[in-house]
């Protein structure tokens, strides 16, 4: 089974989707498991702050490493110290298809008389730093050893979303998830375009048709015709 350890400040932004779809039907079977940490959760009472103005000025606000480290101290515990730690920002490596892949094969392994073996229990498991605000106390990245990764050239508020982005690309790539292999867009040639009943859609008074190749069950063709529409 692969876990998805998630540390963030609002884990209530992010778990309905957790709840629904493949996602869901994907822990309902045992195929992955997804474990949220709040930081609010590891302070000495709730009046304590996680968030801290940061050295050298700015106009936000920066997550204090203290209770991030408690969160993923946490999470580590239950991974036997064995997890590929992710760190979410804009400048880290591009997030895509193929560290997708690598990441649902990941094989956490421990040391023994010094050589590496895979971790006895057959458990996988990555863990990932949503910051929020102006981001997390850099100590935090150095101490876990994360690697930096980014879902895209933009900034976002946190890093929730992008956390929902890799639990669900790379959850797609973890054997039985989807069921058909062929479900994998990367393993078959998709059109952009798709098309279902009826054959023509009368909308507005305009007729829109399904185009013919897609039922002439010329299966050449028709391959044929996604592969241009991909070329765009």
């Amino acid at each position: 089974m692969l876990h998805f350890h998630i540390v963030t400040l609002f884990p209530e932004s992010i778990e309905g989707y957790f709840k629904s779809s493949i996602v869901k039907r994907a822990q309902e079977d045992k195929k992955i498991a997804v474990h949220l940490y709040d930081p609010k959760d590891f302070t000495a009472s709730w009046k304590e702050r996680v968030d801290r103005r940061p050295y050298g000025g700015g106009p936000g606000m920066v997550l204090a490493p203290e209770p991030v480290l408690k969160a993923a101290e946490k999470a580590l515990k239950k991974a036997k110290g064995k997890a590929v730690v992710l760190f979410f920002s804009p400048s880290g490596k591009l997030f895509d298809s193929k560290m997708a892949r690598q990441l649902a094969t990941v094989r956490n392994s421990i040391r023994e008389r010094g050589r590496k073996r895979p971790a006895s229990n057959g458990a996988r498991h990555i863990l990932m730093i949503a910051g929020h605000y102006e981001g997390v106390d850099a100590r935090v990245q150095k101490i876990l050893k994360a690697k930096p990764i980014s879902v895209g050239p933009y900034v976002l508020t946190g890093g929730e979303l992008p956390a929902a982005v890799v639990v669900d690309a790379v959850a797609r790539h973890v054997k039985g998830v989807l069921g058909d292999i062929m479900s994998l867009e990367e393993k078959r040639i998709s059109s952009p375009a798709v098309y279902t009943r009826p054959d023509v859609l009368v909308w507005k008074k305009k007729k829109y048709k399904v185009p013919e190749v897609l039922k002439s069950g010329h299966h050449a063709k028709i391959e044929e015709w996604k592969s241009k529409q991909q070329k765009g």
